[in-house]
């Protein structure tokens, strides 16, 4: 049992570390806000693991596999929810001029329930968090454990590692504040992370099984 929790932990954090539109609004708001800001934004990725952990436990995201219809609604939510916020990132980018000047003062960081609603619409709106979860979990529950159990002990275990690794980042880029709040390098960000996230908003859209 131990070594099967330990290669459910490694399988974990190869997940929790590839990039994706998380990881990009984690570090939008690390260069438009502050450490509450930043911990509202892990707590709602976090909310979205533990969202989409639990549908898996419970079968609720059985749906998602079984019904075509179901997973093609939730596709085109979750790409106009990307295609939303990349459009807001761009926008922001072009009120500010290349360089260390900018048009008007630093923005405003977002309030953090926003950050925390942000993150956990994106993670909840994506099917094929969905769907992973419904195929990852259960390869790795403990057989020496009752189903439910085994399932709600990798749940846990999927978002303390995920949690980790975003606390992680976060700190990372809580030493770099100062660089990241820059004029220049928070429009280059807005810019990249805006195209980054329609074009995922795009790749969803068009995203068929």
């Amino acid at each position: 049992m131990v070594s099967g929790l330990l290669a459910f932990v490694a399988a974990a954090f190869v997940v929790a570390i590839s990039p994706g539109p998380a990881t990009l609004l984690l570090i939008r708001q690390s260069a438009r806000g502050n450490w509450r800001t930043v911990l509202a934004t892990i707590a709602g990725i976090e909310a979205g693991v533990l969202f989409w952990s639990l549908a898996a436990v419970f079968g609720l995201s059985a749906v998602l596999v079984a019904s075509q219809v179901a997973y093609d609604v939730l596709r085109v939510v979750g790409a106009f929810v990307l295609v939303w916020f990349g459009v807001q990132a761009l926008r922001a980018a072009r009120r500010q001029r290349a360089g260390d000047e900018v048009v008007e003062p630093a923005p405003t960081p977002d309030r953090p329930w926003r950050a925390f609603h942000m993150a956990l619409l994106t993670n909840v709106t994506n099917p094929k968090a969905g769907v992973f979860a419904i195929s990852f979990l259960p390869q790795f529950a403990p057989r020496e454990l009752p189903p439910t159990a085994g399932l709600l002990l990798c749940a846990a275990l999927w978002v303390a590692v995920d949690l980790s690794w975003y606390l992680g980042i976060g700190a990372a880029l809580g030493r770099l504040g100062g660089w990241l709040r820059r004029a220049a390098v928070r429009r280059r960000l807005e810019q990249v992370s805006g195209a980054v996230l329609v074009g995922l908003g795009v790749r969803l859209a068009l995203d068929s099984r």
